[in-house]
């Protein structure tokens, strides 16, 4: 007996997210427009409500011409 359940698994993974969301944030302050994007590819790849989380974060891609 032993390993770690699926439930507290998910519960590390949701923990960890969480607390690099919170670090993206306060790098967005003083983030130039290219680390801005960065960090959004970075949000994409790491959870599957990121188009949520960019538009709250205010990193849409800004449509030109």
């Amino acid at each position: 007996m032993g390993g770690i359940s699926n439930r507290m698994k998910e519960i590390k993974r949701r923990r960890h997210r969480r607390q690099k969301l919170a670090k993206f944030e306060t790098k967005l302050k003083k983030a130039t427009t290219s680390e801005k994007l960065v960090i959004a590819t970075k949000l994409r790849k790491m959870t599957t409500g990121c188009d949520l989380l960019i538009a709250r974060m205010g990193l849409e891609e800004r449509k030109r011409g």
